[in-house]
């Protein structure tokens, strides 16, 4: 379940908000005036999230590459590179 807090916490307890960040390595939603405003998390979560997010458009491309026929057999990809090494 999300942990959402008011914005005056960051300025009275933001060892608290870095702490629960941390320990369950994800988002603390910040609200303003009752409304979301704020997503706050730990350097360890956005990198995680950052890497999830290249991952994915990693996949991506390579699935539009198998779409547009832009792949050749594994064999052949290995003798390619076995020939440049060489």
């Amino acid at each position: 379940m999300p942990t959402i807090r008011p914005s005056a916490d960051l300025r009275n307890k933001y060892n608290e908000i870095s702490e629960l960040c941390h320990e369950y390595l994800e988002p603390v939603f910040i609200t303003k005036n009752g409304t979301g405003d704020l997503a706050v998390m730990s350097i360890e979560t956005y990198e995680l999230l950052a890497g999830k997010h290249e991952l994915y458009n990693l996949i991506e491309q390579g699935l539009d590459q198998v779409k547009h026929g832009k792949v050749k057999p594994m064999k052949s990809a290995i003798k390619s590179i076995r020939a440049e090494i060489n």
